[in-house]
């Protein structure tokens, strides 16, 4: 592992120096816009190579910082902590080092356990069109945590929007020149027609964005995709596109909808059904049945 010495150039860290330094290093990474995973052992049994508080440091450009054993288990660790960028999700990490014939990482004769914890910084949400719904999606964006870019291409509608991180007037390919979207982003589509639908979701499906959204009744929609399709956008492509984007709520006015907007994102952002919570009958009369023999019980004693 590495820091900087006063003059700026690398020093070697070494032992519980390195160890101290993980935490300090992964601030200022996440800091700087980076997404890293933080791997501590929290737990062995027996023999082995790194004990409960070891930490590792694996960053989104290919770094590695510490150590939590080396070897096939660290090598596997790594693999484990790549996947945790991908999908922003912690993982706990169990690992045999007895047997590497069944298939165990190791012949210490132990055992661990290695939490991975992601850190990112804030997942974009893309507001194209800065109408009312729009304006309501991206206060409450922001309410959120979420870094918000909002864009119009009337210059006055946009200098209308407050609460995000950056107002863009123009076209689409504007704040792409801006903008890097990532699997981990999402894209709210709320414009004033298909023509602008069209624009923008032509730039959108050619990054790697997580989800895309678009406002407007189903027959709008299959005019979006029939002018999509003539642009020579694969099916394949169009079906990244959800629409109409939200979550059915009997929403009606500009700051309802967008609630019901946000839901869906973070529907797709947490890994969410969208379905309600309650308990289904057959629960309901199992709990019922429980505190009714419980009640029984007490009053026999």
């Amino acid at each position: 592992m590495t820091s900087q010495t006063a003059d700026g150039s690398p020093r070697r860290l070494r032992g519980r120096a390195a160890e101290a330094s993980i935490l300090t290093n992964l601030v200022d990474l996440v800091g700087r816009g980076h997404s890293a995973v933080l791997a501590t052992v929290i737990r062995t049994d027996r023999s082995v190579p790194r004990h409960p508080g070891a930490k590792m440091l694996v960053t989104d450009d290919g770094h590695r910082f510490g150590s939590v054993g080396g070897g096939e288990m660290e090598a596997r660790v790594i693999r484990e902590a790549e996947a945790c960028l991908a999908d922003g999700r912690p993982r706990l990490l169990d690992y045999d080092l007895i047997n590497p014939g069944a298939g165990d990482p190791g012949v210490c004769g132990g055992r661990v356990t290695i939490h991975l914890e992601p850190h990112m910084p804030p997942s974009t949400v893309l507001v194209i069109g800065c109408g009312h719904i729009g304006r309501a999606v991206t206060e409450l964006a922001h309410w959120l945590g979420y870094r918000v870019v909002a864009t119009d291409d009337r210059p006055g509608t946009a200098e209308e929007v407050t609460g995000a991180d950056l107002v863009v007037a123009g076209p689409i390919s504007k704040v792409l020149e801006q903008v890097v979207l990532t699997p981990r982003d999402h894209a709210v589509v709320v414009t004033r027609n298909t023509d602008l639908d069209v624009e923008s979701l032509r730039h959108l499906l050619a990054t790697e964005i997580g989800s895309i959204g678009v406002m407007g009744s189903a027959r709008r929609w299959q005019t979006t995709c029939q002018s999509l399709a003539d642009l020579g956008i694969a099916l394949g492509d169009i079906e990244r596109v959800t629409s109409p984007i939200g979550l059915e709520l009997g929403a009606e006015n500009p700051e309802e909808i967008a609630v019901s907007i946000i839901a869906e994102v973070l529907m797709f952002r947490l890994g969410g059904t969208g379905n309600p919570m309650k308990l289904d009958q057959r629960q309901i009369d199992r709990i019922v049945q429980k505190v009714q023999s419980e009640k029984i019980a007490a009053v026999a004693d």
